[in-house]
């Protein structure tokens, strides 16, 4: 027991070590991402100060920018899905290799999750009335809110859970017990389909809103999950590469491109399936589609965007149907962003916005989020940023044999 402790405290001041030591590059970065989270504090206590007033959400659009954002980020989350089927359902060694970065990447999205949650809280101080035994209870089986309660925080338990139990023990120089991690790996699969699913039923299940009421939300969601992580995974990828001694191999980048123009295949196939059961049909919600894509009644605020989203992803995924084009490192860059955006825009924005324009009864308020909930949602992505960055720092050192038990990290 005390030898376990003695490791654990090694381990925890070795990783304090390596996050509190770096060149001009990392201080840098870090400084950046400091001062956008300064910014957004800012803007945060003034929210706090005067209210939800500081945003353009109105009882017609009660859900906006926040929420679009978490909404985003619970399928960046799953990127390390798209690594651990390959990587161990197929046991194939060059994404093995990486597979702690996806992991460490969603437990950095679901914490941004939490935030984003948090700050679209009208009263914050009021917040442990929601905490079971503190003055409030879950609900189960019934409420989809409690159901996705658990989902995230238990997924971000799992991940962390798994990725510290791989550090620790190669900071031990041991091998891990095979059938303890192999159930949290196969574990994590369905585990990470389930957040995003629950909150595709958030959606559907809210019958006085119709646009949301359809079967294939949750896969739409599923399919751009897999394309928007992976996007974000190899862009952090290559950057490691190219500014620390991180080495991965070409394969696995190829692989991993490989697998996102399948996903966005299958994502623009339910979504141009949806779109023709809407029109075709002639509905009388069909007027949220038409809100997103020609306007309504001259309200058209979100009409470029969505177009922006559709002509990013069709744009991608035709490049990445490329071998030549998704094996070059240049456009393979342009590739992930162009899916970064399209996926951002169609389900951040583009799934909040048209599915409460028009409301109930009618009446189309236009939602243009408000500077203080532009610079809150980037302070928020700053501290997912510099959470994952630090937590990049430490796994690169253990993964590569340079800080272990009887070796002291490099600073």
């Amino acid at each position: 027991m005390k030898s376990t402790v003695r490791l654990y405290t090694s381990f925890a001041f070795g990783s304090l070590r390596i996050i509190t030591s770096g060149n001009r590059y990392y201080w840098g970065w870090m400084l950046v991402l400091l001062t956008f989270i300064g910014f957004g504090a800012a803007a945060y206590i003034s929210q706090l100060q005067d209210g939800l007033i500081t945003t353009s959400m109105r009882d017609q659009v009660s859900w906006g920018f926040y929420i679009g954002n978490f909404t985003f980020l619970v399928g960046v989350a799953e990127a390390a899905v798209t690594l651990v089927i390959p990587a161990y359902f197929y046991n194939w060694r060059p994404i093995k290799e990486i597979v702690a970065y996806g992991i460490l990447l969603a437990v950095a999205a679901i914490i941004c999750c939490t935030l984003f949650v948090m700050v679209d809280i009208g009263r914050p101080e009021r917040f442990w009335h929601l905490l079971p035994g503190f003055g409030g209870r879950l609900n189960l089986p019934s409420s989809l809110l409690a159901w996705d309660v658990i989902a995230l925080n238990g997924y971000v338990l799992l991940n962390f859970g798994i990725v510290t139990y791989l550090l620790f023990t190669m900071f031990r120089k041991a091998e891990p017990n095979n059938r303890l991690f192999m159930f949290m790996v196969w574990f994590s699969i369905p585990a990470a389909i389930a957040i995003h699913m629950v909150t595709a039923f958030l959606y559907s299940g809210l019958i006085a809103r119709p646009y949301w009421n359809t079967a294939i939300l949750a896969p739409r969601f599923i399919a751009s999950a897999f394309c928007a992580g992976p996007a974000i995974l190899l862009v952090a990828l290559q950057l490691l590469r190219r500014f620390t001694s991180f080495h991965i191999r070409r394969e696995a980048i190829w692989k991993i491109a490989e697998l996102m123009a399948y996903f966005m295949g299958i994502n623009l196939f339910l979504l141009s399936a949806e779109i023709f059961q809407e029109y075709y049909g002639g509905k009388d919600h069909v007027v949220h589609l038409h809100y997103m894509f020609s306007g309504v009644d001259g309200h058209t605020a979100i009409v470029p965007w969505m177009w922006t989203a559709v002509i990013c992803s069709v744009l991608a995924f035709g490049m990445f149907l490329s071998r030549r084009l998704r094996e070059n490192p240049y456009t393979l860059n342009i590739g992930c962003a162009l899916i970064f955006l399209g996926v951002y825009l169609e389900k951040s924005m583009g799934m909040v916005i048209p599915g409460m324009t028009p409301d109930p009864l009618g009446e189309i308020f236009e939602y243009v989020p408000s500077w203080n909930e532009i610079i809150i949602s980037i302070g928020i992505l700053a501290i997912g940023a510099m959470l994952f960055t630090l937590m990049v720092k430490i796994a690169n050192q253990i993964l590569h044999g340079q800080f272990n038990v009887d070796q002291k990290p490099m600073v």
